[in-house]
């Protein structure tokens, strides 16, 4: 796992030729709620780092935080950072680039910054379906291709296309 300042990040979206999601009206998308009990938010996170990344780095962009302070577990979100040996506060490196064998790894952090309130962006290497979650409690799937995402709405239910 490596943690990726705004330079590093626009350099490896730049490289990949990539683009944040949901910029491009011919991009299919996918809404999701959070659930009501956030006790469900693990299996969400958990889902979007084993099915969507395809065995593949993927690249957390955290860009919301600080919305809704009584609800970010900073310690936490610190402590779970430092078991990569890495001291850095999140405004100055902000993107964590998971290697295809840390899903479990991406999902602890997706988990983290969905209970803390945060937003944000996974980009999976394979490019299939990107992700956006919302510090407004919603995430959204975005794919070139509208079958894309009927794995993710086989895979997490209830869901409601749009475009």
């Amino acid at each position: 796992m490596r943690f990726y300042t705004r330079e590093d990040c626009e350099e490896w979206l730049r490289g990949r030729e990539r683009s944040l999601p949901g910029s491009s009206p011919e991009i299919s998308a996918l809404r999701l709620d959070y659930p009501p009990e956030n006790y469900r938010y693990f299996f969400i996170a958990r889902w979007i780092a084993q099915s969507l990344t395809d065995r593949l780095p993927a690249l957390l962009w955290i860009t919301e935080w600080g919305i809704w302070p009584s609800s970010e577990n900073w310690h936490l979100y610190h402590k779970l950072r430092q078991t990569y040996s890495d001291h850095q506060l999140l405004h100055e490196a902000p993107r964590h680039l998971f290697l295809e064998h840390e899903a479990e790894d991406l999902a602890s952090f997706l988990h983290v910054a969905m209970l803390n309130g945060w937003g944000g962006y996974v980009l999976p290497h394979a490019n299939r379906v990107n992700v956006f979650f919302s510090h407004d409690e919603y995430i959204d799937f975005f794919a070139e291709h509208e079958q894309n995402l009927e794995e993710v709405s086989k895979g997490l239910g209830a869901a409601t296309l749009r475009k």
